[in-house]
């Protein structure tokens, strides 16, 4: 799995995602982006595409695509349109765009050749009042866990499996 980290400028939201879709056909690989403001580290997604990979092998997944699935159990959530609040937007915002199977090189070169990228170090630089509104962490619930909030999101991610 390759994570490609940039600043995106995003004019039209319908054209970056179905950019990004022609990107994963042509090369077999799995494309998602992610607003990387929502995006605690690494293994947030790592542990999204595991459990995500597991679902569809069980024949549990909720979405018919690999990338949507990576999405819901990135968000914690099960309702596929609450999960694209997690997604990019238009206008300029920091992205993390996961890349996995297929060819990972040729997709992340040809993602810097068609979208509006900058190269940029942005995982983990998440911010952490839109994690925890989207994530529901109260004041309380991060004190018990002497405030690690990569570790409440990634329970997050985890508990999706369960909740079903």
């Amino acid at each position: 799995m390759r994570l490609v980290e940039a600043e995106a400028t995003v004019s039209d939201l319908d054209s970056f995602i179905a950019a990004v879709g022609e990107v994963a056909d042509e090369t077999g690989a799995t494309v998602q982006a992610f607003d990387a403001r929502y995006v605690v580290d690494r293994e947030h997604l790592e542990r999204a595409t595991e459990l995500a990979d597991r679902a569809i092998a069980r024949g549990n997944e909720i979405a018919r695509d690999r990338a949507v699935e990576i999405l819901l159990y990135a968000s914690g959530r099960r309702q596929i349109n609450r999960a694209f609040e997690i997604g990019v937007s238009e206008g300029t915002l920091p992205v993390v765009i996961l890349v996995d199977g297929g060819d990972e090189a040729d997709a992340e070169a040809a993602l810097f050749d068609r979208l509006d990228l900058e190269p940029a170090d942005t995982l983990g630089d998440y911010d952490e009042a839109l994690v925890r509104e989207v994530f529901d962490v109260g004041e309380t619930e991060l004190r018990v866990a002497d405030g690690d909030l990569p570790a409440l999101v990634r329970e997050r991610v985890a508990l999706l499996a369960v909740d079903r």
